[in-house]
């Protein structure tokens, strides 16, 4: 028995971190996201494996800032341990981010302070050593670009999936980033070719026809819920509720497009999804799971957000409340536009699933355009983790066809992608953004019921 020397140790702890190409993206994309970046590009070639590039408009760092970013435990976000046990009111850790990434690839990083006279810094970081700093010409802003992920780490490399895998993890990370800011232009590019594109102007809905197309943004319907003086919305911890739904008939069968945020980030949880899918009253079929963006705000001290080692769940203090309070907003967001009912005989309600379609912005979405559906919906059999349970062992034998994940695209039968990185829009390696037409609508289809 011997002790790995530390920088062993930093390798393997590095590779743990960053588990694929998406889990650089995503912590590069809070990083810009909470340096108040309004515009961020992502470009990445062969899904992320070559390369990954993130720019940004955010403030930027000065020579001594970066230079400090990429040493190990170093972060301008949090000062202790109570900054954390309150609640972190940011994404991520900047300083952690770099090093961890840097340790593991070649990183380069260009950076400008926003307002700066002189020039800007340019750091080259290799297997976690500085190799470079120097001055350069560059915008205000950061752009960080890692290339030979893992390089120094061959068994992490071995492990990774194919191309067309790897890019619909990042597919899926850029997406919930940009669905989570619509106020921020968020683009990503694979292969030289822009798959989706924002324009940053805080409209959700515009943010929806972006990454998702216009058959699904058109099957949005929109939840707004908070509790008022006189209002009907339970007690509970949360303080708002407002997002979109869709239409019962545009679902699809991975549960990886319902994207649920609390104060800005995206997180699953069971709790939460469970009481999405009890607002529709049994009227989803089993195997399927509707289109969500949905936020929910909580004040940070009511959460705990460090029970996963990326952020990605948390723990309620008051879980009951929360499923009182979403499964509240979100069915009577249905009721008022009559999409379920109360009393209505079960069915199979088993369209085929909503194609994705990218298109550009400019192309707007009738917010009175009213989804068309069956007349005949399902009605629950059972609620809570039962109902959960049933969904997971679907009870329909019907044939389903994706329209254009490219995940299943790609790697049909051999793999699938987890939803850990949550939702993705089908672009990449199956659509070309700047051809695609609108897809096929199938909200308007129905199956068969008896």
């Amino acid at each position: 028995m011997r002790k790995l020397d530390d920088r062993t140790v930093q390798r393997i702890a590095a590779g743990e971190v960053v588990e694929r190409p998406a889990s650089a993206v995503k912590e590069l994309v809070e990083n810009s996201l909470d340096a108040d970046a309004s515009r961020i590009e992502v470009a990445v070639e062969r899904g992320g494996v070559e390369s990954i590039r993130v720019r940004d408009d955010g403030v930027g760092m000065s020579e001594a800032d970066v230079r400090a970013a990429v040493q190990e435990h170093t972060t301008s976000k949090i000062e202790d341990v109570d900054d954390l046990e309150s609640g972190v009111a940011t994404l991520g850790f900047r300083g952690e981010a770099l090093h961890t990434i840097g340790a593991v690839s070649r990183t380069e990083i260009t950076t400008k302070p926003r307002s700066a006279d002189d020039a800007g810094t340019k750091l080259t970081y290799v297997g976690g050593e500085v190799e470079s700093v120097e001055p350069a010409g560059c915008p205000e802003g950061t752009t960080v670009e890692v290339t030979e992920l893992f390089f120094n780490t061959p068994a992490r490399k071995k492990y990774l999936k194919t191309e067309a895998t790897e890019f619909a993890h990042v597919n899926r990370v850029v997406t919930q980033y940009a669905l989570a800011n619509p106020d921020v232009a968020v683009s990503l590019e694979h292969d030289g070719r822009e798959v989706f594109a924002t324009t940053g102007q805080g409209d959700l809905q515009s943010t929806l026809l972006a990454v998702y197309g216009k058959d699904v943004a058109a099957s949005m319907i929109g939840v707004d819920a908070a509790p008022e003086v006189g209002s009907e919305f339970p007690e509970g911890p949360l303080e708002g509720i407002s997002g979109y739904v869709s239409h019962p008939e545009t679902t699809r069968s991975s549960r990886e497009y319902v994207s649920t945020f609390v104060n800005g980030r995206y997180v699953r949880s069971p709790a939460v999804r469970e009481a999405i899918l009890e607002a529709y009253g049994g009227q989803l079929a089993s195997d399927r799971y509707p289109f969500v963006v949905l936020f929910l705000e909580v004040p940070a001290e009511t959460v705990d957000v460090n029970v996963h080692p990326r952020k990605m769940e948390i723990r309620w203090g008051d879980e009951a409340g929360v499923r009182r309070q979403v499964r509240a907003a979100v069915e009577d967001a249905l009721l008022d536009h009559g999409l379920v009912r109360s009393s209505a005989p079960r069915g199979k309600s088993a369209p085929e699933e909503a194609s994705i379609a990218p298109e550009a912005e400019d192309e707007s979405v009738d917010d009175d355009d009213e989804p068309t559906g069956g007349d005949e919906f399902d009605n629950p059999d059972s609620e809570g983790s039962a109902a959960t349970e049933a969904r997971a062992k679907p009870e329909t034998s019907d044939s389903l066809t994706g329209g254009g994940d490219p995940a299943s695209a790609s790697d049909a039968g051999a793999e699938s992608v987890d939803a850990d990185t949550g939702p993705a829009s089908a672009a990449g390696e199956t659509t070309d953004s700047g051809s695609a037409g609108s897809a096929s609508s199938t909200a308007d289809e129905s199956a068969s019921r008896p």
